[in-house]
C-alpha cells in the first residue's frame, strides 16, 4: 500500500521540507500519509496536498494520520507557557522523542490501513500484535538503561527534546533561544552562561539540524566535564540511528556518555 514520508535523516529540519517533485508523485499515489502535525507541517504539507489531487490524504480524509491527535502534548501554546508565542499552537509537536507515544500512533495507523486494505486485516493485526510486545519490552529496556540519568540537568536550544527529557526524568535547565523560534543571540547566551555557571548542565543538547555554534561557545565558557550533544531528530541513513528502535538506543547511549 502507498504511503508517503519525506526522506529520513536526521539533519532535516522538519519544520523546512522541501515540497520535491518527488514527494508530490508519492503523495499523489498514498492511501495513506503519515505526519507529525501540531503544525510542525505547517510550511510545505499543504503544498503536496494541494498539488497532488489526492482525495485520500486531505485534511479531514481518513487517509491523512495526524499523530498529535493521537497523544496529549506538551505545552499547549496559551499564556504563560513555554510556548507562548510560538508557531505551535497545539503544543510542542515533537512527540516521537517518547517511544510511548509511538504504541499509540501505531494503533491508528494500524486501523487505517486495515480500512484501506481490508483484504489484509488479520495480517496488519497479527503484525501490530508482535510489534506492540517488541517494543513494550524495548521500552522496559530503555527505561532501565537510562536510570541513572534521572536528574540530569542539560541546557537545549529549543523545547525540541522536551519529550524525551519528560520520558526519562531529565531536566532541561536553561534554553539558548531568548523565546521560542527565535535564534541565540550574544546577550541571551551570555545570560544563560550566568544562569548556569553554578551548577553546569552535564550537557548542552542540540538537534543535528541546527548550527552548533552558539551550544560550543556555551560548551567552551563553562569548561571541562561539560559535553556538547547533536541529536538526530529522526532516523537517519547511518547506523545505529537508522531503525526506530537504533534511533532510542542512540540517544539514550549519548546521554549516558555525558553523564558519565
Amino acid at each position: 500500500m502507498p504511503t508517503s514520508a519525506p526522506p529520513r535523516t536526521g539533519a532535516r529540519d522538519p519544520h523546512h521540507i522541501e515540497a520535491r517533485p518527488s514527494l508530490i508523485a508519492a503523495m499523489r499515489q498514498a492511501d495513506v500519509a503519515v505526519c507529525t502535525g501540531a503544525g510542525l507541517e505547517a510550511g510545505w504539507l499543504p503544498m503536496l496536498q494541494q498539488r497532488s489531487g489526492n482525495p485520500k490524504v486531505q485534511e479531514g480524509a481518513p487517509g491523512l494520520l495526524l499523530a498529535s491527535r493521537q497523544v496529549k502534548l506538551l505545552d499547549p501554546r496559551a499564556p504563560g507557557t513555554p510556548f507562548d508565542g510560538d508557531v505551535h499552537t497545539e503544543g510542542n509537536p515533537h512527540l516521537s522523542l517518547d517511544p510511548r507515544h509511538m504504541l499509540a500512533v501505531a494503533r491508528v495507523l494500524s486501523e487505517r490501513m486495515q480500512a484501506a486494505e481490508p483484504a489484509k486485516r488479520d495480517a496488519l493485526r497479527a503484525r501490530l500484535a508482535a510489534w506492540e510486545a517488541d517494543w513494550q519490552r524495548r521500552i522496559a529496556q530503555w527505561e532501565q538503561k537510562a536510570a541513572p540519568l534521572r536528574g540530569m540537568k542539560v541546557a537545549g536550544q529549543h523545547t525540541t527534546y522536551a519529550y524525551l527529557w519528560h520520558w526519562l526524568g531529565i531536566e532541561q535547565s536553561a534554553d539558548l533561544e531568548p523565546k521560542p523560534g527565535i535564534p541565540p543571540t550574544p546577550g541571551h547566551l551570555q545570560r544563560v552562561l550566568e544562569q548556569v555557571r553554578a551548577t553546569p548542565p552535564r550537557a548542552v543538547v542540540v538537534a543535528a539540524y541546527r548550527d552548533p555554534r552558539s551550544a560550543q561557545w556555551l560548551v567552551q565558557q563553562l569548561g571541562g566535564g561539560v559535553t556538547l550533544l547533536q541529536l538526530p531528530g529522526t532516523v537517519t541513513d547511518e547506523a545505529p540511528a537508522n531503525t526506530l528502535a537504533g534511533l532510542y538506543d542512540h540517544r539514550v547511549d549519548r546521554l549516558l556518555a555525558a553523564a558519565r
